[in-house]
């Protein structure tokens, strides 16, 4: 039971991981708490469910339509709203939340709700690893994570864009001097965080079904994450979902499902008491955050 509680730890883990990466890029680089989040997660997952079943059209392409198709929405949502509220913080978190809701609400609203409304699994399959049953997408899910956290680190440190992102998260007013557009990178990374916010529900929501409830709890993790990581840190971010991904499924495992959350919430308040920008927040070196 305990390795299987561990192997299962640790895949919660890389799902957090993945859950929170594309929020954290979004807040680190242009500042802005993207709440409209776990709607665009929702929205990728309908996105590529409608490909499939009403344009029929091959599974791969379906999911790289509906990440190509929110991270376009994430950039028009910049520009159409953000861009005029940028700096105005409770305005941002209205708006982003307003635009979210109105996503969620639209597709309960059109019927999509039912087990109908699911993905297939990349691989229907499973392997057995140190004596636990383990499903293939599963298996994806962590090389995904993996893959996106490197393709992070390396675009962040060795690409013109990256080294752009870098100096807007560190002091923008400096890299304005330098001729960085902030406005465009800013779109860029709201964008970009959509687009991990797609790759994250393409790999994930086979393990389920597609629910407009599920992205005001793909929100709910994605926040609890960043803030107990801190928010803007990388770092931060993979640490807390280890540290949630763990006490989750310890606590489901040998205490109760229904303690499951109260945990959750309870490292939240913890962390918030003892040390409010977060275990990796704004203490921690500039350089290290994203």
């Amino acid at each position: 039971m305990l390795i299987g509680t561990i192997i299962y730890a640790l895949i919660n883990s890389v799902i957090l991981c993945l859950i929170a990466m594309g929020f954290n890029l979004t807040f680190g680089i242009s500042g802005v708490a993207n709440f409209a989040y776990g709607a665009f997660y929702i929205l990728s997952a309908y996105t590529t469910w409608i490909m499939i079943n009403s344009f029929h059209l091959p599974y791969f392409l379906s999911v790289i339509f509906s990440i190509i198709f929110t991270m376009a929405l994430g950039a028009l949502m910049y520009q159409v709203v953000l861009k005029r509220v940028r700096g105005q913080a409770i305005s941002e978190v209205i708006a982003t939340f307003a635009i979210g809701l109105s996503i969620l609400e639209l597709f309960r609203y059109f019927g999509f709700v039912g087990f109908e409304y699911n993905l297939p699994p990349f691989i229907d399959a499973s392997v057995v690893i140190m004596g636990t049953y383990v499903d293939v997408q599963r298996i994806i899910i962590v090389i995904a994570g993996i893959i996106l956290v490197l393709a992070l680190w390396f675009f962040t440190h060795n690409t013109s864009l990256g080294l752009a992102f870098r100096g807007i998260a560190q002091d923008e007013r400096t890299a304005l001097t330098f001729g960085i557009d902030s406005d465009k990178i800013a779109t860029l990374a709201v964008s970009i965080g959509a687009g991990f916010a797609a790759i994250a529900a393409s790999v994930i929501i086979p393990l389920g079904t597609i629910s407009p409830s599920d992205g005001y709890d793909i929100l709910i993790k994605a926040l609890a994450v960043c803030i107990i990581g801190g928010l803007g840190s990388t770092g931060g971010v993979i640490f807390a979902s280890f540290l949630i991904g763990f006490a989750e499924r310890f606590t489901d495992t040998f205490i109760g499902s229904h303690w499951t959350m109260i945990v959750s919430l309870a490292a939240i308040l913890i962390v918030l008491i003892v040390k409010p920008s977060g275990l990796f927040g704004k203490q921690k070196e500039l350089e290290e955050r994203i």
